[in-house]
């Protein structure tokens, strides 16, 4: 697990939503890239090339949509009272970056509060948490066409690889529109049922169909966490590339009703080529977003 890195999760199981904080005292160099036309964030323009904070403090995946926002405001008390965040004169504002996933109809109409992202601070440890309905993912569902009859659980991914000192980690919050694909062994591992509960292919539904009318409405969210050596520049890119493994893994994606968004995120303390890190991100990104419905 990478130092000064903390990582929790609080989720409400009786409601099925929840929020996921990754925060660290020193801060992360950070970027992040949305694909999808449906997003809900918080506090990302900041992060982008050519502002004035080089740094965040914590990043949040929620559920709740919109609403899920508000569990942002409990991280930022805790930072403060820990007084973690960006020194302006006297004052220190904790720079808190998030993303929300629709899962308001899944079980009961409710989003993690701000009590909730709280308590995820006060549950954060130096160590990965499980893949599973966990945090983020404990209201995602994927396969929506149909809606949630014929849909399956999503849930939170995660998934690391290490090369040399350098450690890369894929956390995702999987509540796609699409299938979730398997590449390696071809086929589809989580998604659109039939009344039998077999699974049918998203992509080709909607084609034989010729169907635009999709009510459910979806999200994969995540972050690719490092302790790579990068700027901000690199930052970004890497959570654009990063997309590619949302591609690899979910079909269809980026869709007018996913909010898809990809966090990049690093303590900057080990070397590497970029080049490698880039590939290293994909698969890691690719591989969470498996664990996410392998783990139920």
């Amino acid at each position: 697990m990478i130092k000064d890195v903390f990582i929790g999760n609080e989720e409400d199981s009786s409601k099925s939503t929840g929020v996921t904080v990754i925060y660290s005292p020193k801060g992360f160099i950070a970027g992040v890239d949305v694909r999808g036309s449906a997003s809900g964030t918080r506090e990302i323009e900041l992060i982008k090339c050519g502002n004035l904070v080089d740094r965040i403090n914590a990043l949040v995946l929620s559920g709740g949509s919109a609403f899920g926002l508000e569990s942002s405001s409990g991280v930022m008390q805790y930072l403060s009272e820990k007084n973690i965040g960006f020194r302006s004169g006297e004052s220190v504002v904790p720079i808190v970056s998030s993303a929300v996933i629709f899962d308001l109809e899944y079980i009961k109409n409710t989003y993690p509060t701000k009590e909730m992202g709280y308590l995820a601070c006060i549950n954060a440890k130096n160590e990965y948490p499980s893949s599973g309905n966990y945090g983020a993912g404990a209201g995602a569902t994927v396969g929506k066409l149909f809606g949630n009859k014929f849909c399956s659980k999503g849930g939170l991914g995660v998934y690391t690889e290490k090369v040399g000192n350098v450690e890369v980690t894929g956390i995702f919050a999987v509540n796609a529109l699409g299938d979730i694909f398997d590449e390696e062994s071809n086929t589809i591992i989580a998604g659109l049922k039939d009344e039998k509960g077999n699974f049918i292919d998203t992509e080709k539904t909607i084609m034989s169909l010729a169907k635009t009318n999709l009510e459910y409405k979806n999200t994969t969210i995540g972050c690719v966490l490092t302790n790579a050596k990068i700027n901000r520049e690199q930052a970004n890119k890497l959570a654009v590339i990063s997309h590619n493994g949302l591609a690899r893994s979910i079909k269809p994606v980026h869709t007018m009703f996913d909010g898809d968004t990809v966090f990049a995120a690093s303590t900057n303390e080990e070397d590497i080529d970029f080049n490698l890190l880039c590939v290293l991100a994909v698969h890691v990104t690719k591989k969470a977003i498996i664990n996410s419905v392998k783990h139920q």
